[in-house]
């Protein structure tokens, strides 16, 4: 699936910082923990907590973020509809990055297990 450029850039400009609360949020009222969340941002992108707080603060984009991060190399095993969205069919390599994050969160709100999740039983 083809996004619009309007609509991939509104997510390239968008603060990280601007969404982990939401994100965090989000895992907490299904009983989930912010320790968690990290678990998987950092599975995801190689941030430790440290490092994911100096992100916050600087308020990067969501761009700088993935810039920045260095990617699982079993992300591309995460795939499935997120925000109307079929995440194996999104063309824009930052929008799917950014689509990534948004169904490990997802799937962390959900209860599923942590191994799955990550992707480890594959």
């Amino acid at each position: 699936m083809n996004t619009s450029a309007t609509h991939n850039e509104r997510i390239a400009k968008m603060s990280f910082a601007s969404v982990y609360p939401m994100y965090l949020a989000k895992v907490e009222k299904k009983g989930r923990t912010k320790e968690e969340l990290h678990q998987v941002i950092e599975w995801l992108t190689g941030f430790d907590s440290s490092t994911l707080q100096d992100l916050i603060k600087q308020n990067v984009t969501f761009e700088t973020f993935f810039q920045q991060a260095l990617l699982h190399p079993n992300a591309h095993l995460i795939s499935g509809v997120i925000c109307g969205y079929r995440i194996e069919g999104i063309e824009n390599q930052l929008t799917r990055q950014v689509r990534y994050l948004d169904k490990l969160v997802d799937e962390l709100a959900k209860g599923w297990k942590m191994e799955k999740i990550l992707r480890s039983a594959v």
